[in-house]
C-alpha cells in the first residue's frame, strides 16, 4: 500500500506560549515534534514541516522544512499550501496535515481522511453528548486545489474552515474516549496537561 505525504504544520509564532517553537518543546523526554513524526510515520511517507525561519534548529529530524510562500504569516492556509505544493512536486494526489502542537492525534488518521474519498476531508471529535468538533489543521488536500487555494490567500482570507466548505469538505469523525485525541497544547497550562497525558501514555487511537 502507498502512503500519502504528510506536511506538519509549526509555522505559527506561539503567542500565547511566550514565542518559539512549540513543537520543539519537552514533552515527557523529547521534543514534542519527535513523538508526532513517530505518530504520523506509520501512516505518512515521505514527511515535511511546514516552518518559518531558520531551518537548521529543525536539523535533527531529518525533514524537508518548507517555509510559507506568502509574506506575513498567512496562518495554517499558507502552510496547507506549502504542503500541497510539495506533494504535487512528488506526483502525489493529496497531501494529509496535521498540527506541530497536537501530540496524541488518532493512529489512524490518515486511513480514516483517505477512506471518505479524495476530497478535502477534515478530522473531527465526538464527545460523549454527541457534539462534533472539527479540527482542520488535520486533514486530507487534494493538490489539485493548490492554484484555487493561493488565490484564497492572496485575497486576504486565511481561514481553514472557510476554504475547505467551500470545496464541500467532508468530515471523518472520532469519538472521544477521557481525552480528545485532538488536544492542543496553546498555554503552558495545557503543556502541563500534555506532560500528564504523555506519562500515561495518552490517547491510544
Amino acid at each position: 500500500m502507498t502512503l500519502p505525504p504528510a506536511i506538519i504544520l509549526a509555522g505559527g509564532r506561539a503567542t500565547r506560549m511566550g514565542g518559539g517553537d512549540k513543537c520543539l518543546l519537552d514533552l515527557d523526554g523529547r521534543p514534542m515534534l519527535a513523538g508526532i513524526i513517530a505518530r504520523l510515520s506509520p501512516q505518512c511517507a515521505p514527511l515535511a514541516l511546514n516552518a518559518n525561519g531558520d531551518p537548521g534548529r529543525f536539523a535533527g529530524f531529518g525533514l524537508p522544512v518548507l517555509p510559507d510562500s506568502l509574506p506575513d504569516f498567512p496562518g495554517p492556509l499558507a502552510g496547507i499550501l506549502a504542503g500541497m505544493d510539495w506533494a504535487a512536486s512528488l506526483g502525489a494526489g493529496a497531501v494529509i496535515s496535521v498540527a506541530g502542537d497536537t501530540p496524541f492525534f488518532p493512529r489512524d488518521l490518515a486511513e480514516r481522511l483517505g477512506a471518505q474519498g479524495g476530497g478535502i476531508v477534515l478530522a473531527a471529535s465526538r464527545d460523549g453528548g454527541g457534539r462534533v468538533t472539527d479540527h482542520p489543521t488535520f486533514g486530507q488536500w487534494p493538490v489539485a486545489l493548490r492554484d484555487e487555494l493561493r488565490a484564497f490567500l492572496v485575497s486576504g482570507q486565511r481561514r481553514v474552515r472557510g476554504f475547505a466548505m467551500a470545496h464541500s469538505a467532508t468530515l471523518a469523525v472520532w469519538d472521544t474516549g477521557a481525552v480528545d485525541p485532538f488536544f492542543n497544547i496553546n498555554t503552558p497550562g495545557d503543556l502541563e496537561r500534555a506532560r500528564g497525558l504523555g506519562t500515561a501514555g495518552g490517547p491510544s487511537r
